[in-house]
Protein backbone atom coordinates (compact mmCIF):
# COMPACT_ATOMS: atom_id res chain seq x y z
CA UNK A 1 0.00 0.00 0.00
CA UNK A 2 1.33 3.41 -0.97
CA UNK A 3 2.11 5.73 1.91
CA UNK A 4 -0.06 8.85 2.15
CA UNK A 5 1.72 12.10 2.86
CA UNK A 6 -0.25 13.80 5.62
CA UNK A 7 -0.84 17.55 5.61
CA UNK A 8 -1.20 20.24 8.26
CA UNK A 9 -4.36 22.34 8.14
CA UNK A 10 -5.35 25.62 9.75
CA UNK A 11 -8.90 26.82 10.44
CA UNK A 12 -9.56 30.55 10.85
CA UNK A 13 -12.76 31.53 12.66
CA UNK A 14 -14.05 28.59 14.69
CA UNK A 15 -17.56 29.49 15.74
CA UNK A 16 -20.62 27.41 14.83
CA UNK A 17 -19.76 26.61 11.20
CA UNK A 18 -16.01 26.90 11.72
CA UNK A 19 -16.29 24.42 14.58
CA UNK A 20 -17.87 21.88 12.24
CA UNK A 21 -15.09 22.47 9.73
CA UNK A 22 -12.38 22.11 12.39
CA UNK A 23 -13.90 18.89 13.71
CA UNK A 24 -13.95 17.43 10.19
CA UNK A 25 -10.30 18.38 9.75
CA UNK A 26 -9.35 16.84 13.10
CA UNK A 27 -11.06 13.53 12.29
CA UNK A 28 -9.57 13.12 8.81
CA UNK A 29 -6.59 10.70 8.77
CA UNK A 30 -5.06 12.72 5.93
CA UNK A 31 -4.36 15.49 8.47
CA UNK A 32 -1.36 15.38 10.77
CA UNK A 33 -1.66 18.65 12.68
CA UNK A 34 -4.61 21.00 13.26
CA UNK A 35 -3.96 24.71 13.80
CA UNK A 36 -6.71 27.10 14.90
CA UNK A 37 -7.10 30.89 14.89
CA UNK A 38 -9.99 32.12 17.03
CA UNK A 39 -10.29 35.50 18.79
CA UNK A 40 -12.86 34.48 21.43
CA UNK A 41 -10.90 33.34 24.53
CA UNK A 42 -13.79 31.33 25.96
CA UNK A 43 -14.23 29.57 22.65
CA UNK A 44 -10.49 28.85 22.60
CA UNK A 45 -10.77 26.96 25.87
CA UNK A 46 -13.68 24.90 24.50
CA UNK A 47 -11.68 24.05 21.39
CA UNK A 48 -8.63 23.04 23.42
CA UNK A 49 -10.78 20.59 25.38
CA UNK A 50 -12.76 19.24 22.42
CA UNK A 51 -10.23 19.13 19.58
CA UNK A 52 -6.82 19.38 21.22
CA UNK A 53 -5.35 21.46 18.37
CA UNK A 54 -1.58 21.48 17.97
CA UNK A 55 -1.60 25.29 17.93
CA UNK A 56 -4.34 27.75 18.88
CA UNK A 57 -3.91 31.50 18.51
CA UNK A 58 -5.99 34.66 18.20
CA UNK A 59 -4.02 35.90 15.16
CA UNK A 60 -4.74 34.41 11.75
CA UNK A 61 -1.38 35.65 10.49
CA UNK A 62 0.29 33.12 12.80
CA UNK A 63 -1.24 30.38 10.67
CA UNK A 64 -0.59 32.03 7.31
CA UNK A 65 3.07 32.74 8.16
CA UNK A 66 3.63 29.21 9.48
CA UNK A 67 5.51 27.35 6.73
CA UNK A 68 4.36 23.95 8.03
CA UNK A 69 0.71 24.76 7.25
CA UNK A 70 -0.36 23.34 3.88
CA UNK A 71 -3.98 24.49 3.73
CA UNK A 72 -6.31 27.01 5.37
CA UNK A 73 -10.08 26.78 5.94
CA UNK A 74 -11.52 30.30 6.26
CA UNK A 75 -14.77 30.52 8.25
CA UNK A 76 -14.32 33.87 9.98
CA UNK A 77 -17.05 36.51 10.01
CA UNK A 78 -18.09 38.99 8.82
CA UNK A 79 -18.06 37.70 5.26
CA UNK A 80 -16.72 40.98 3.92
CA UNK A 81 -13.40 40.55 5.80
CA UNK A 82 -12.35 37.22 4.28
CA UNK A 83 -10.84 38.23 0.95
CA UNK A 84 -7.52 39.72 2.19
CA UNK A 85 -6.91 36.45 4.03
CA UNK A 86 -7.70 34.45 0.88
CA UNK A 87 -5.11 36.41 -1.10
CA UNK A 88 -2.42 36.23 1.60
CA UNK A 89 -2.90 32.46 1.91
CA UNK A 90 -2.53 32.01 -1.85
CA UNK A 91 0.49 34.30 -1.97
CA UNK A 92 2.17 32.15 0.71
CA UNK A 93 1.46 28.84 -0.97
CA UNK A 94 -1.55 27.64 1.05
CA UNK A 95 -4.48 25.76 -0.47
CA UNK A 96 -7.72 27.58 0.42
CA UNK A 97 -11.26 26.59 1.34
CA UNK A 98 -13.33 29.72 1.99
CA UNK A 99 -16.94 30.15 3.00
CA UNK A 100 -18.93 32.12 0.46
CA UNK A 101 -18.50 34.49 -1.20
CA UNK A 102 -15.22 33.92 -3.03
CA UNK A 103 -14.54 37.68 -3.12
CA UNK A 104 -16.33 41.02 -2.71
CA UNK A 105 -16.13 41.78 -6.44
CA UNK A 106 -15.79 39.95 -9.76
CA UNK A 107 -12.45 41.68 -10.38
CA UNK A 108 -11.08 40.43 -7.04
CA UNK A 109 -12.42 36.94 -7.72
CA UNK A 110 -10.45 36.93 -10.98
CA UNK A 111 -7.33 37.99 -9.07
CA UNK A 112 -7.73 35.09 -6.64
CA UNK A 113 -8.30 32.57 -9.44
CA UNK A 114 -5.24 33.77 -11.33
CA UNK A 115 -3.06 33.61 -8.21
CA UNK A 116 -4.25 30.08 -7.35
CA UNK A 117 -3.51 28.93 -10.89
CA UNK A 118 -0.09 30.61 -10.91
CA UNK A 119 0.92 28.92 -7.62
CA UNK A 120 -0.72 25.57 -8.49
CA UNK A 121 -3.03 25.70 -5.47
CA UNK A 122 -6.50 24.36 -4.76
CA UNK A 123 -9.11 27.09 -4.22
CA UNK A 124 -12.71 26.22 -3.48
CA UNK A 125 -15.80 27.71 -1.86
CA UNK A 126 -18.17 26.40 0.82
CA UNK A 127 -21.35 25.62 -1.13
CA UNK A 128 -22.52 22.55 0.76
CA UNK A 129 -25.62 21.53 -1.22
CA UNK A 130 -23.59 19.50 -3.72
CA UNK A 131 -22.44 17.19 -0.92
CA UNK A 132 -25.93 16.36 0.34
CA UNK A 133 -26.89 12.89 -1.02
CA UNK A 134 -30.43 14.02 -1.83
CA UNK A 135 -29.21 16.95 -3.89
CA UNK A 136 -26.54 14.78 -5.50
CA UNK A 137 -29.26 12.35 -6.57
CA UNK A 138 -31.37 15.15 -8.05
CA UNK A 139 -28.34 16.34 -10.03
CA UNK A 140 -27.69 12.81 -11.30
CA UNK A 141 -31.35 12.33 -12.25
CA UNK A 142 -31.46 15.63 -14.13
CA UNK A 143 -28.28 14.96 -16.06
CA UNK A 144 -29.47 11.41 -16.77
CA UNK A 145 -32.67 12.71 -18.36
CA UNK A 146 -35.01 10.89 -15.95
CA UNK A 147 -37.59 13.69 -16.15
CA UNK A 148 -36.84 14.68 -19.74
CA UNK A 149 -35.92 18.31 -20.34
CA UNK A 150 -36.40 20.53 -17.28
CA UNK A 151 -39.05 23.21 -17.78
CA UNK A 152 -39.39 24.96 -14.41
CA UNK A 153 -37.67 24.84 -11.04
CA UNK A 154 -38.88 26.28 -7.73
CA UNK A 155 -36.58 26.57 -4.70
CA UNK A 156 -37.99 28.00 -1.47
CA UNK A 157 -35.63 28.37 1.49
CA UNK A 158 -36.58 30.22 4.67
CA UNK A 159 -34.57 30.44 7.88
CA UNK A 160 -35.53 31.63 11.35
CA UNK A 161 -35.34 35.27 12.34
CA UNK A 162 -32.76 34.23 14.94
CA UNK A 163 -30.37 33.39 12.11
CA UNK A 164 -31.63 36.35 10.13
CA UNK A 165 -30.74 38.77 12.93
CA UNK A 166 -27.25 37.25 13.23
CA UNK A 167 -26.67 37.64 9.52
CA UNK A 168 -28.14 41.11 9.09
CA UNK A 169 -26.41 42.29 12.25
CA UNK A 170 -22.96 41.71 10.76
CA UNK A 171 -23.48 42.60 7.11
CA UNK A 172 -25.63 44.56 4.68
CA UNK A 173 -25.36 41.84 2.02
CA UNK A 174 -28.68 40.95 0.41
CA UNK A 175 -30.53 37.66 1.01
CA UNK A 176 -29.46 36.57 -2.49
CA UNK A 177 -25.79 37.36 -1.83
CA UNK A 178 -25.51 35.77 1.58
CA UNK A 179 -28.04 32.90 1.53
CA UNK A 180 -29.37 32.44 -1.99
CA UNK A 181 -25.90 31.78 -3.39
CA UNK A 182 -26.01 28.24 -1.98
CA UNK A 183 -29.07 27.47 -4.09
CA UNK A 184 -27.76 29.40 -7.09
CA UNK A 185 -24.61 27.28 -7.02
CA UNK A 186 -26.54 24.05 -6.72
CA UNK A 187 -29.12 24.66 -9.43
CA UNK A 188 -26.63 26.17 -11.90
CA UNK A 189 -24.49 23.05 -11.41
CA UNK A 190 -27.46 20.69 -11.79
CA UNK A 191 -28.62 22.51 -14.92
CA UNK A 192 -25.24 22.39 -16.68
CA UNK A 193 -24.50 22.83 -19.57
CA UNK A 194 -27.33 25.40 -19.59
CA UNK A 195 -26.28 28.98 -18.80
CA UNK A 196 -28.20 31.84 -17.14
CA UNK A 197 -29.12 34.66 -19.53
CA UNK A 198 -31.52 36.81 -17.49
CA UNK A 199 -32.30 37.54 -13.83
CA UNK A 200 -35.26 39.37 -12.30
CA UNK A 201 -35.54 39.93 -8.55
CA UNK A 202 -37.64 41.70 -5.93
CA UNK A 203 -37.27 42.27 -2.19
CA UNK A 204 -39.62 43.41 0.52
CA UNK A 205 -39.44 44.12 4.22
CA UNK A 206 -41.96 44.48 7.03
CA UNK A 207 -39.93 43.21 9.99
CA UNK A 208 -36.17 43.84 9.74
CA UNK A 209 -36.74 47.07 7.84
CA UNK A 210 -37.99 48.65 11.06
CA UNK A 211 -34.45 48.74 12.43
CA UNK A 212 -32.16 48.20 9.42
CA UNK A 213 -31.83 48.44 5.66
CA UNK A 214 -32.12 44.67 5.28
CA UNK A 215 -35.16 43.18 3.56
CA UNK A 216 -37.07 40.21 4.96
CA UNK A 217 -36.81 38.21 1.76
CA UNK A 218 -35.64 38.18 -1.84
CA UNK A 219 -37.19 36.28 -4.73
CA UNK A 220 -35.22 35.74 -7.92
CA UNK A 221 -36.29 34.43 -11.32
CA UNK A 222 -33.45 33.09 -13.48
CA UNK A 223 -33.97 32.31 -17.17
CA UNK A 224 -31.58 29.79 -18.73
CA UNK A 225 -30.42 29.83 -22.34
CA UNK A 226 -32.75 26.94 -23.27
CA UNK A 227 -35.81 28.65 -21.76
CA UNK A 228 -35.80 26.80 -18.43
CA UNK A 229 -37.16 29.10 -15.73
CA UNK A 230 -35.82 28.91 -12.16
CA UNK A 231 -37.38 30.71 -9.19
CA UNK A 232 -35.38 30.95 -5.96
CA UNK A 233 -36.98 32.44 -2.85
CA UNK A 234 -34.92 33.29 0.22
CA UNK A 235 -36.28 34.58 3.51
CA UNK A 236 -35.08 34.85 7.08
CA UNK A 237 -38.03 35.76 9.32
CA UNK A 238 -39.50 32.41 10.38
CA UNK A 239 -40.61 32.40 14.05
CA UNK A 240 -37.76 31.86 16.55
CA UNK A 241 -38.88 28.39 17.63
CA UNK A 242 -39.27 26.96 14.14
CA UNK A 243 -37.68 23.48 14.23
CA UNK A 244 -34.34 22.96 12.53
CA UNK A 245 -33.57 26.60 11.67
CA UNK A 246 -34.41 26.20 7.98
CA UNK A 247 -37.40 25.13 5.91
CA UNK A 248 -36.68 24.34 2.27
CA UNK A 249 -38.34 22.75 -0.71
CA UNK A 250 -37.28 22.10 -4.31
CA UNK A 251 -39.55 21.11 -7.18
CA UNK A 252 -38.34 20.59 -10.74
CA UNK A 253 -40.91 19.90 -13.47
CA UNK A 254 -39.69 18.36 -16.71
CA UNK A 255 -41.21 17.20 -19.98
CA UNK A 256 -41.30 13.60 -18.73
CA UNK A 257 -41.68 13.89 -14.97
CA UNK A 258 -40.94 15.77 -11.76
CA UNK A 259 -38.29 15.77 -9.03
CA UNK A 260 -38.89 17.12 -5.52
CA UNK A 261 -36.86 17.43 -2.33
CA UNK A 262 -38.60 18.13 0.98
CA UNK A 263 -35.75 19.66 2.99
CA UNK A 264 -37.83 20.61 6.03
CA UNK A 265 -36.27 17.78 8.10
CA UNK A 266 -39.44 16.51 9.67
CA UNK A 267 -38.59 12.90 8.91
CA UNK A 268 -37.60 12.29 12.55
CA UNK A 269 -40.22 13.17 15.15
CA UNK A 270 -39.77 13.01 18.94
CA UNK A 271 -42.78 13.52 21.18
CA UNK A 272 -42.44 13.74 24.96
CA UNK A 273 -44.76 14.58 27.84
CA UNK A 274 -42.44 17.38 28.93
CA UNK A 275 -41.65 19.12 25.64
CA UNK A 276 -44.30 17.96 23.19
CA UNK A 277 -43.41 17.34 19.54
CA UNK A 278 -39.83 18.00 18.43
CA UNK A 279 -37.97 17.43 15.18
CA UNK A 280 -34.37 16.54 16.04
CA UNK A 281 -31.41 17.28 13.78
CA UNK A 282 -30.93 20.61 12.04
CA UNK A 283 -30.87 20.99 8.28
CA UNK A 284 -27.91 23.36 8.02
CA UNK A 285 -25.14 23.36 8.92
CA UNK A 286 -25.68 19.96 10.59
CA UNK A 287 -24.61 18.36 13.83
CA UNK A 288 -22.70 15.45 15.34
CA UNK A 289 -24.83 12.44 16.33
CA UNK A 290 -22.58 10.15 18.36
CA UNK A 291 -20.23 8.55 15.82
CA UNK A 292 -21.65 10.13 12.65
CA UNK A 293 -22.18 13.67 11.38
CA UNK A 294 -25.67 14.61 10.18
CA UNK A 295 -25.14 17.01 7.31
CA UNK A 296 -22.91 17.59 4.31
CA UNK A 297 -20.14 19.80 5.72
CA UNK A 298 -17.83 16.99 6.87
CA UNK A 299 -17.94 15.33 3.45
CA UNK A 300 -17.29 18.71 1.85
CA UNK A 301 -14.12 19.20 3.92
CA UNK A 302 -13.01 15.62 3.29
CA UNK A 303 -13.30 16.25 -0.45
CA UNK A 304 -11.14 19.39 -0.21
CA UNK A 305 -8.44 17.59 1.77
CA UNK A 306 -8.50 14.66 -0.64
CA UNK A 307 -8.12 17.03 -3.61
CA UNK A 308 -4.92 18.38 -2.05
CA UNK A 309 -3.32 15.05 -1.18
CA UNK A 310 -4.36 13.12 -4.29
CA UNK A 311 -4.31 16.12 -6.65
CA UNK A 312 -7.79 15.78 -8.11
CA UNK A 313 -10.01 18.74 -9.08
CA UNK A 314 -12.13 20.39 -6.41
CA UNK A 315 -15.88 19.90 -6.78
CA UNK A 316 -16.63 23.63 -6.87
CA UNK A 317 -14.29 25.54 -9.14
CA UNK A 318 -13.46 29.21 -8.91
CA UNK A 319 -15.10 29.81 -12.29
CA UNK A 320 -18.35 28.28 -11.03
CA UNK A 321 -18.18 30.42 -7.90
CA UNK A 322 -17.68 33.49 -10.08
CA UNK A 323 -20.82 32.64 -12.09
CA UNK A 324 -22.77 32.43 -8.82
CA UNK A 325 -21.47 35.90 -7.92
CA UNK A 326 -22.61 37.23 -11.30
CA UNK A 327 -26.12 35.85 -10.79
CA UNK A 328 -26.40 37.28 -7.26
CA UNK A 329 -25.09 40.66 -8.43
CA UNK A 330 -27.60 40.61 -11.29
CA UNK A 331 -30.36 39.90 -8.76
CA UNK A 332 -29.33 42.85 -6.61
CA UNK A 333 -29.04 45.09 -9.69
CA UNK A 334 -32.52 44.00 -10.77
CA UNK A 335 -33.91 45.04 -7.38
CA UNK A 336 -32.38 48.51 -7.77
CA UNK A 337 -33.47 48.96 -11.38
CA UNK A 338 -36.88 47.35 -11.03
CA UNK A 339 -36.36 45.39 -14.24
CA UNK A 340 -34.72 42.18 -15.53
CA UNK A 341 -30.94 42.13 -15.98
CA UNK A 342 -29.39 40.25 -18.90
CA UNK A 343 -26.28 38.05 -18.62
CA UNK A 344 -23.43 37.96 -19.32
CA UNK A 345 -22.42 41.56 -18.65
CA UNK A 346 -19.08 43.26 -18.38
CA UNK A 347 -20.00 46.09 -16.04
CA UNK A 348 -20.12 44.12 -12.77
CA UNK A 349 -17.49 45.27 -10.31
Amino acid sequence: MAKINQINVGVVGVGWVGGIRATAVKKNPIVDQLYIAEIDKKRQQELKADLEPDIITDKWKDLVDNTSVDAIVISMTPETKRFPLVMECLEKGKHVFVEKPLAPTIKEADEALQLAKKNNLKLTIGYSRRFDPRYAYMNKALKGGLIGDPVTCLISRHSTRELGMKITGRSDLSPASIAGVHDFDYILWAMQPRKPIRVYSQTSGKLFSKNSNNPDHQWCMITMDDGTTITVGIGWILPPHTPNYVQAFIEIVGTEGTLTIDDSHKDIQLSTVKDGIQYPMSSMPGEQIDHVFAGSMHEEINHFLSAIVFDHPVMISGEEAKLVMQVSQAADMSVKLGEPVSLPRNDFV
